[in-house]
């Protein structure tokens, strides 16, 4: 080999490696939900990833994990496994985390909300949900931004719902220890049970019924397909977060906490507009595909809350009446 030559190839072979250490020197995050990836939780996780590549220039990148993979399909592990450092990121509901952070049940109360308005002054900056996240910051977890869930609404294989009367004495799947409390209350039989487990129960019979919010779950995770009967009782409210490890977050300059700060807030703000998008529509398309909707009156509301109210006052008590209080005071303030 000649001396030119040999000098076009070590340049090129200098090239190659400079490239593939570039290449190998971006970090991948790996972020777990556990909803499938036709939902909001999964197009606000990837838009995260999106944004984040874009915004670093390519040196930052995310995985997105749907159905609570990288936990073995335990709903509830993912934010323990966060805080411990054994994932990077998560998406997941305040009632998933209430085994690990038993206040941020707050949220769930039934009947504490009525409507977005009120949702959202305890979200933003200053309201009482900061208070959420520094309790989630000591187990390890550094709350990036808000995202929704939404409001969460009863469907079942037996009947309408139209009072608490109706039921009673159905299977209905929860996904928290909140949940058991209330559905309790109304008389019937909770079983709680892993969302990646829920369809197929309700497919079998194991279950009758279930709640979740209409545009980020029973849409998406077309659960029309396999219940008849949905009533708008919005007993209860649950947000999404988007979470990463206190010690990756830790190991970040300020620069690029901010790059991920505004990046999560910008990924959130969009899950939460399509959440509330498809909720909005969500109704008709629920009737055309034959599911029977029931849209309670305010005196039919007014009895599910009487009913809950026992439920209400012991988890109140649970989370600390104070923190509750603040929440009160913040909906108070957007009424």
């Amino acid at each position: 080999m000649s001396f030119m030559k040999l000098g076009r190839f070590a340049l090129a072979t200098a090239l190659a490696t400079t490239l593939g250490l570039g290449a190998a020197a971006a970090e991948t995050l790996r972020l777990s939900h556990n909803t499938g990836d036709g939902t909001t939780w999964h197009k606000g996780a990837e838009r995260f990833g999106e944004l984040l590549a874009e915004r670093s220039g390519g040196e930052m990148e995310v995985r997105v994990f749907p159905n609570a993979q990288l936990a073995g399909g335990d709903q509830m592990r993912q934010a323990d496994m966060v805080g411990r450092g054994a994932l990077d990121l998560v998406v997941t509901s305040a009632i998933n985390v209430t085994p690990l952070v038993p206040e941020m049940a707050v949220f769930s109360l039934p009947y504490l909300y009525a409507n977005y308005d009120q949702v959202d002054a305890t979200t933003a900056e200053g309201g009482p949900a900061e208070r959420l996240a520094e309790i989630l910051e000591e187990k390890g977890i550094k709350v990036l931004a808000w995202g929704e869930n939404g409001f969460r609404e009863v469907t079942n294989n037996v009947r309408p719902i139209t009072s608490p009367a109706d039921m009673a004495g159905l299977n209905m799947r929860v996904a928290g220890p909140m949940y058991i409390d209330v559905m309790n209350a109304l008389g019937a039989n909770p079983q709680q049970m892993q969302w990646t487990e829920t369809l197929t129960a309700l497919q079998q019979g194991v279950v009758d019924g279930q709640e979740n919010p209409i545009g980020a779950v029973i849409i998406p995770q077309q659960v029309f397909e396999v219940q008849r009967y949905l009533t708008t009782w919005h007993y209860s409210y649950d947000p999404v977060f988007l979470g990463i490890s206190k010690a990756k977050w830790d190991s970040y300059d300020a620069e690029t906490q901010a790059m991920l700060q505004e990046t999560a807030a910008e990924a959130m703000d969009y899950q939460r507009q399509i959440t509330r998008e498809g909720t909005a529509t969500g109704l008709d398309f629920l009737r055309e595909r034959g599911m029977e909707v029931y849209e309670p009156t305010e005196e039919e509301l007014a009895a599910f809350r009487e009913a809950t109210q026992p439920a209400f006052d012991q988890w109140a008590e649970r989370v600390g009446p104070d923190l509750v209080q603040s929440f009160r005071d913040a909906i108070a303030s957007a009424n």
